[in-house]
């Protein structure tokens, strides 16, 4: 075990919302390593952007971007900063983080507490030049009156300082914001975010990927409508999924009935079933990032094996601590020895069929 990782357990005796506040103050200070070298069999090329491994950071850890460099030297392929909203807002009441270790889980309503766009973009801008993949999660303001417009504010402000962007409509601490997944809501903001892309392209910049951020608690029909409108209006991605609102088969007794979303490890296997069947919805071609549950080298492995291009993490990190990172790319190494691959990519779908029979047809 590492000294990072005896501090992160450490961590876990204090409150979880202090705990993650005193990580975020620690990382700013940890400027002196350098963002290591990957073995070259795990780099992923997608949308036009080289990704020297395929495990990132999920948003929702470093809401300010505040320290994506930070995080890039303890070996993500790829941090995601956010999710950030125009104006500045504090959140739900604490306390709104809750641990859930006999299932290694979390729940949370935070409620997109963020510093706001302004905030984001000088810590962002300062970074300018450096090395590393950063992509930037964006939402709409809790009181907004017109929460598309949010996201073309978001677009237009961090596309010239991102290398993707994130719509994410899936968090259900939001009120509402999980309507913007249905019918004509998505067709509109699908219509005028990339739209907004294409706009801030016309100034020089090559368009930047836009991924959608979709809920696990989707009906198969539901994914199906998502799929197809994210095509048909020129979405690059979908990252699968967000937190669910499910309690199904949790073994703790407390914060149980906590309300929020729940991550980490109760999610993995119906995220991974709906990841297979979006890939199967999608076909070959379209990207996909797949999150929720992954804590060891074998559960992001099978993301891959289901349809995953790309894998974010967080949850995971709480309970296994940051070599967790290091660990799950030397299992991957071991894995493509074992199978004589050459590339990470070649074992993606190979295990698709069998995740998407897990998945619940309506």
């Amino acid at each position: 075990m590492s000294l990072m990782d005896v501090a992160s357990h450490a961590l876990r005796l204090l409150k979880p919302e202090p705990a993650h506040n005193f990580t975020l103050a620690v990382l700013k200070l940890r400027n002196r390593s350098a963002v290591p070298d990957d073995d070259p069999r795990l780099k992923i090329e997608l949308k036009g952007l080289s990704f020297p491994n395929p495990v990132g950071l999920a948003a929702g850890f470093d809401k300010n971007g505040a320290v994506p460099d930070a995080m890039l030297r303890l070996g993500f392929g790829f941090v995601e900063v956010g999710t950030v909203t125009p104006f500045a807002q504090p959140g739900n009441p604490r306390p709104r983080i809750f641990r859930l270790p006999a299932d290694h889980a979390v729940i949370n309503r935070l409620g997109f507490n963020n510093s706001g766009h302004a905030a984001m973009a000088s810590h962002l801008d300062r970074r300018r030049g450096r090395r590393g993949l950063i992509g930037i999660n964006i939402g709409a303001n809790k009181d907004s009156e017109n929460r598309v417009a949010d996201y073309v504010a978001g677009v237009h402000r961090f596309a010239p300082l991102a290398n993707y962007l994130t719509i994410n409509i899936s968090s259900p601490n939001t009120p509402g914001l999980r309507n913007l997944q249905e019918g004509d809501l998505l067709h509109d903001l699908l219509k005028q975010t990339l739209e907004a892309r294409d706009k801030v392209a016309e100034s020089g910049q090559l368009p930047k990927p836009v991924f959608v951020k979709i809920a696990p608690d989707l009906s198969d029909s539901g994914l199906q409508a998502i799929a197809a409108a994210v095509i048909r209006f020129g979405g690059d991605g979908l990252i699968i999924a967000n937190t669910t609102l499910s309690r199904h088969g949790l073994k703790s007794r407390r914060n149980l009935k906590q309300v929020g979303g729940l991550s980490g490890r109760p999610l993995f296997e119906r995220s991974t079933a709906m990841l297979a069947r979006a890939r199967q919805l999608v076909g070959p071609d379209f990207p996909l990032i797949g999150v929720g549950g992954i804590d060891s080298a074998d559960t992001a492995w099978s993301k891959i094996a289901a349809g995953a291009d790309l894998v974010q993490i967080y949850t995971g990190l709480i309970y296994q601590g940051p070599s967790l990172i290091s660990r799950i790319k030397a299992g991957f190494i071991r894995k493509l020895d074992q199978r004589n691959f050459d590339n990470i990519s070649q074992a993606r779908d190979i295990e698709t069929d069998r995740w998407v029979a897990l998945w619940p047809t309506d």
